[in-house]
């Protein structure tokens, strides 16, 4: 993981240069407590005790300020070429390195819209606000919301061959989960037996085990967060799951569909084909259509249009989230403009950026039909990391 981090933090230097920032300071205490959710880019997964600083600069310095105790542990990662430990006080050496760099503009981690670019807690604040007191840095403080919407979404080499892998063994359990089905078994024992697949490959779950994987037995279901219940499936209702795993610290997030042929039945019901196709066109529809610039709302409103024209209603949530380090990988969403996502539906894609295609929607008597597929935008356009389920399964 510390190849991650080395790529990282120079890839987050390159963004600073983009953007025109001349430093980014994320200032944190007490991690293993409260911390701040862009360390495991540019730190890795240890935990800093003390006041701590890491100083990246556009004109490339690496520097991280940390407890005496620490700092041979961070000189080991091998991300910060300065490493300047402190006994009693971080404020006088932290003081002197900004003053050195004399940067316009210092990004925080603060941000309205970006839980991921929110790490900065407000009793930090006043602290670095008390230490930059009667120093011109104190007015120069930004939000370092876009280098970070930048370094999470933009997926290195590495970070994508850990996406792919975690989507490929995702599929192999879904896959097993298909051959374990019959009709009768509740949605409780389901989720157990794709959680004891991934527990048996020493994987975690993308998500909290409550809910992952969600599993909707037919159409009395909570569709959502609420996780799996007592409910059976039964023949000629649809079972929907959605689960993920992470995998050397990066997360897959797939739905799939499953009908039960009824008794007599050869194959689906019209009603269950018709409701299947147009949510794999609303998927389609939407990868064709992310290229690099497009805005997420752009993305959103071709699937949500898709289902809607075709006579369903209105699904009630985004058409796709950002991919990685977690399931929800924050930034940019494809969504539309809501006002609980903030501008977050405005951000244009960008080439690395891995996002969901889950449009969905509920078919009366049967069930929820609900598809998500990962993909990655290129220069080209959308290339999909999972392999697309594009014909609904029958059992």
């Amino acid at each position: 993981m510390s190849e991650l981090v080395q790529e990282k933090v120079a890839q987050a230097i390159q963004i600073l240069q983009e953007k025109g920032v001349d430093l980014w300071l994320t200032f944190v205490r007490e991690t293993m407590l409260t911390p701040d959710p862009i360390l495991p880019l540019i730190f890795g997964e240890g935990d800093l005790t003390w006041h701590s600083a890491l100083l990246l600069s556009r004109t490339g310095e690496r520097i991280a300020i940390v407890g005496h105790y620490e700092a041979e542990a961070v000189q080991r990662l091998g991300s910060y070429t300065e490493v300047i430990p402190y006994h009693q006080g971080i404020s006088e050496v932290l003081r002197e390195r900004i003053a050195a760099l004399d940067p316009h503009r210092i990004a925080i981690n603060t941000s309205l819209n970006d839980p991921l670019a929110d790490g900065l807690t407000h009793g930090m604040y006043r602290q670095l606000l008390d230490i930059l007191a009667d120093t011109p840095y104190a007015t120069r403080l930004t939000s370092s919301e876009e280098i970070i919407h930048a370094l999470v979404g933009r997926k290195t080499v590495g970070e994508l061959a850990r996406i792919r892998a975690a989507i490929e063994v995702t599929e192999e359990i879904f896959i097993e989960t298909f051959n374990f089905l019959c009709p009768g078994q509740s949605e409780q024992e389901i989720a157990r037996f794709m959680q004891q697949r991934a527990a048996a490959r020493n994987l975690e779950l993308a998500w909290s085990a409550t809910n992952c994987p969600a599993v909707n037995a037919g159409p009395d279901s909570p569709v959502g967060h609420s996780g799996p219940t007592e409910l059976c499936i039964q023949r000629g209702q649809i079972l929907h799951i959605d689960f993920g795993v992470r995998k050397a610290g990066f997360c897959s997030d797939l739905q799939r569909v499953v009908y039960f042929l009824a008794e007599g039945e050869t194959q689906p019901p019209p009603e269950v084909r018709h409701g299947f196709e147009v949510v794999v066109e609303a998927i389609q529809k939407a990868a064709r259509a992310m290229k690099p610039g497009v805005l997420g709302y752009e993305v959103d409103a071709i699937a949500r249009s898709t289902v809607t024209q075709a006579g369903y209603p209105e699904y009630m949530y985004g058409t796709g989230h950002q991919l990685g380090r977690r399931a929800h990988d924050g930034g940019g969403i494809l969504a539309p403009l809501w006002e609980r996502y903030g501008d977050s539906p405005k951000k244009p894609l960008e080439i690395g950026q891995v996002y969901t295609l889950e449009p969905g929607l509920m078919l009366p008597g049967r069930g929820y039909i609900g598809l998500e597929e990962d993909v990655v935008v290129t220069a080209e356009g959308a290339e999909f990391l999972s392999r697309p389920q594009t014909e609904l399964i029958c059992l």
